[in-house]
């Protein structure tokens, strides 16, 4: 069975926190770095650089610090903040999986074997009229 996937949408805001800014908080948490974190996950530095930057404005504060390179490389690190976030979207997607696990089964169940895998690309939503 394939794990459940969750996106947060904050409205009226606009913003989200969704599995590829978790996994990338994760990444730097166990690497060190953000242009091993953002290679990891085969993303541009500047990418993941921006993802960073669009969580600290999503939650007005640093959830990475980072240290300039120089003899011993510099390096990043999760803050309190970009742990917390970390914490709190893994305990809301175990959350929501172990209330959906009965449905999500019967929907695999339904999964034809030969079935089209989806698309890589993510499509981008129309924007919303304010």
């Amino acid at each position: 069975m394939s794990p459940l996937s969750i996106r947060i949408d904050f409205e009226p805001s606009g913003s989200s926190l969704g599995p590829g800014m978790v996994r990338l908080l994760e990444e730097v948490g166990r690497l060190g770095s953000i242009r091993k974190a953002a290679a990891a996950m085969d993303m541009s530095y500047r990418k993941a650089w921006l993802l960073i930057q669009e969580m600290q404005k999503t939650f007005n504060g640093a959830v990475v610090t980072t240290e300039v390179g120089g003899t011993s490389g510099g390096g990043a690190q999760l803050t309190e903040l970009g742990m917390l976030l970390l914490k709190t979207y893994r305990r809301i997607e175990s959350r929501a999986a172990q209330a959906a696990e009965a449905d999500l089964k019967a929907l695999a169940a339904l999964v034809q074997a030969d079935a089209a895998p989806r698309r890589a690309a993510r499509r981008k939503l129309p924007s919303r009229a304010s």
